[in-house]
């Protein structure tokens, strides 16, 4: 099982980064999880073939995680692809991506695919299977706009990732990472308490309870990205592979 950070970056590109956007693949497994505005240029640039990814998952409707969708699903219809593609993410995701793709594309929400495009919206705690991935969203807590929020639990071909999204501290966080195999963690801030978002210092406190196998952190400020010498943890770059 193999996931790269296409993209791991804020909303500001701080550090010169690609909005989020991470693809995992392994022997039948094949997805995204988020598709910031940038995820397009960014996946085209590490020559990663979107044809064969089934399913993309999105966090939340911020455009630094969902953004990118309109511009895929185009490269898509004029590369003529013609695999099936689920996308599924948050409540009032059905009508919030034909609401994008018409504010960035005239039109395009109209347009008759070339291949199965299905929507399907996601209940928090609720699992839902897609293939040889069974995804369970837990509510997490972002703001007033943008929303619902989703973090994952993502369970496939015996590994067990955990992505927090964008947030701050909720205690939903434990069940949805518990004993993951790989935890990506939002670390937006060192030690600075962020509304709606996650310091490492806040983040540390927990990951006793958590347990986790191995931790990234993704989503760093100009602030965390100049901490990160001597951190006992990972941090994502654009392009990083991780193997697991």
């Amino acid at each position: 099982m193999q996931l790269r950070f296409v993209g791991c970056g804020d909303a500001f590109g701080s550090g010169g980064r690609f909005n989020t956007c991470f693809h995992v693949s392994g022997r039948e497994a094949n997805f995204l999880i988020d598709c910031g505005a940038s995820a397009l240029p960014a996946l085209k640039r590490l020559e990663i073939d979107r044809d064969v990814i089934d399913l993309i998952l999105i966090t939340h409707f911020h455009g630094d995680h969902f953004a990118g969708l309109p511009f895929l699903l185009l490269d898509a219809q004029f590369s003529r692809r013609t695999r099936p593609l689920v996308i599924a993410g948050p409540q009032g995701i059905e009508t919030r991506l034909p609401q994008m793709m018409e504010a960035l594309f005239e039109h395009s929400s109209n347009t008759k695919q070339r291949f199965d495009l299905s929507i399907v919206a996601l209940d928090p705690e609720q699992s839902r299977q897609f293939g040889g991935v069974k995804v369970t969203p837990y509510p997490v807590v972002h703001g007033d706009s943008g929303g619902p929020f989703l973090a994952y639990r993502i369970e496939t071909e015996g590994r067990i990732i955990a992505y927090s999204a964008d947030t701050e501290w909720t205690d939903t966080l434990i069940p949805a990472a518990r004993e993951a195999d790989l935890l990506i963690a939002e670390a937006y801030t060192y030690d600075k308490v962020v509304k709606n978002h996650l310091s490492l210092t806040t983040l540390q406190a927990h990951l006793g309870e958590i347990n986790a196998r191995r931790v990234i952190l993704t989503h760093m400020s100009d602030d965390m990205l100049g901490r990160l010498d001597g951190l006992p943890y990972a941090a994502a770059e654009d392009g990083m592979v991780v193997v697991f």
